[in-house]
């Protein structure tokens, strides 16, 4: 393949990556430019690169099982301005607190993620799944059989992330932390946790009667 080709090709793939809202798989991208997915996967590695040299203001990243652009980090503060000044909507912190527990913990119950949050999280639940991020995922095999929740490739797109396994650890945030606990846990248990009470008021929690 000449080096006019090449580069004809790489504007190409670069005009419908800028066009998509959405990552775009090499099968999409192979049908879209008419070429095989081995050379797609190749232009889309020599693009990153080509990105990068020259610094641009976007990068392309394979997230979620595509290839999508970005804004570069570094322009963070920039774009962060605009749209905070566009009055673009945003997420709540209840709406980022939940989509945290169901990213971590998932699949995860409505009942799991309120008892964490210590607050009814219905409205929320149904307003991530309104923007896609979370997504059913299966009943749990309890009692009454609830709804599993769990996140879509959406999220990984919006965070930048390639797989789940890319999350942050949590560890290093929980050092030294004292963990709640849970009230499912106390509920299992109720005369485990009433001895451990009477010990507490100075009882001992074995005494006979």
């Amino acid at each position: 393949m000449s080096d006019r080709a090449t580069t004809a090709d790489t504007r190409a793939l670069e005009a419908v990556l800028f066009v998509s809202d959405e990552p775009l798989t090499p099968a999409v991208l192979s049908q879209a430019l008419e070429m095989d997915r081995a050379t797609v996967e190749a232009l889309c590695e020599q693009l990153v690169r080509d990105l990068e040299a020259r610094d641009a203001g976007v990068v392309l990243r394979n997230v979620a099982g595509g290839w999508r652009l970005f804004t570069a980090p570094d322009s963070q503060p920039i774009v962060e301005r605009f749209v905070l000044s566009s009055r673009q909507a945003r997420m709540t912190k209840a709406a980022l607190e939940t989509l945290a527990i169901v990213a971590y913990k998932q699949p995860v119950t409505r009942h799991q993620v309120s008892a964490v949050r210590g607050v009814n999280s219905d409205g929320v639940l149904r307003a991530l799944v309104d923007r896609g991020l979370i997504a059913e995922a299966g009943r749990d095999e309890g009692p009454g059989r609830p709804l599993l929740y769990a996140t879509t490739p959406a999220f990984l797109e919006r965070l930048g992330l390639s797989s789940l396994a890319a999350l942050p650890s949590l560890a290093p945030l929980l050092d030294g932390a004292t963990i709640a606990e849970d009230p499912a846990d106390r509920a299992a248990d109720p005369e485990e946790h009433e001895g451990e009470k009477r010990q507490d008021d100075g009882s001992p929690a074995d005494a006979g009667t």
